[in-house]
């Protein structure tokens, strides 16, 4: 059973979460279990992952946020092994450079970033696979994430998340366009 503390702090970050969410992360959270939290993260564009939804867990020490909490990823996505712990030095792995101050949100932003890295670790696949299969398996995620039963019990709005995400981009598309037009050409020749 979890600690008072630990309760107290997961609950006021899934007001965080909620209230401010960090880009391309979303959560879901069952209060009967709160120790244990489902994520998905987007793929971020010009990676492998572009288009990709990875579904994940957190698993909470019932002493958190004094230790780390196990970190794994459900969806295939050729960065890491799935359903296997990740060694990261914001995970249970090592609980000597966890900082109590760090969030969840610190913590999957960390995850993603990591994501986008080559860098060897246990729970990652060794040697890397191809760029090609990332890309293909971001492009199967969301079909394989909705035919777990587990992911629709965590993500039941999973359809509207993908649509505010997407009108999201919309709608930064046409400002960066501005932008662009307003500094001209990039590939105007030099004088």
């Amino acid at each position: 059973m979890a600690s008072k503390q630990a309760i107290s702090r997961l609950r006021k970050e899934i007001k965080a979460i909620g209230e401010d969410p960090p880009p391309h992360i979303h959560v879901s959270v069952d209060e009967s279990n709160i120790l244990e939290w489902n994520y998905v993260l987007e793929g971020p564009t010009e990676t492998p992952y572009e288009g990709g939804w990875f579904w994940g867990r957190l698993r909470f020490p019932k002493d958190y946020p004094f230790r780390p909490p196990s970190i794994l990823m459900v969806t295939p996505n050729g960065r890491f092994e799935v359903n296997t712990r990740l060694c990261l030095s914001m995970s249970d792995y090592h609980p000597e450079t966890w900082q109590p101050a760090w969030s969840v949100a610190t913590v999957l932003k960390g995850l993603l970033s990591f994501m986008c890295e080559e860098t060897p670790t246990a729970g990652a696949i060794h040697p890397p696979t191809a760029l090609e299969v990332r890309t293909d398996l971001a492009s199967k995620s969301m079909a394989w994430n909705q035919e777990q039963p587990e992911f629709r019990k965590a993500f039941p709005e999973f359809d509207d998340i993908v649509a505010k995400s997407k009108a999201a981009s919309s709608a930064a598309a046409p400002a960066a366009e501005k932008e662009e037009a307003a500094d001209g050409p990039k590939d105007a020749p030099l004088a």
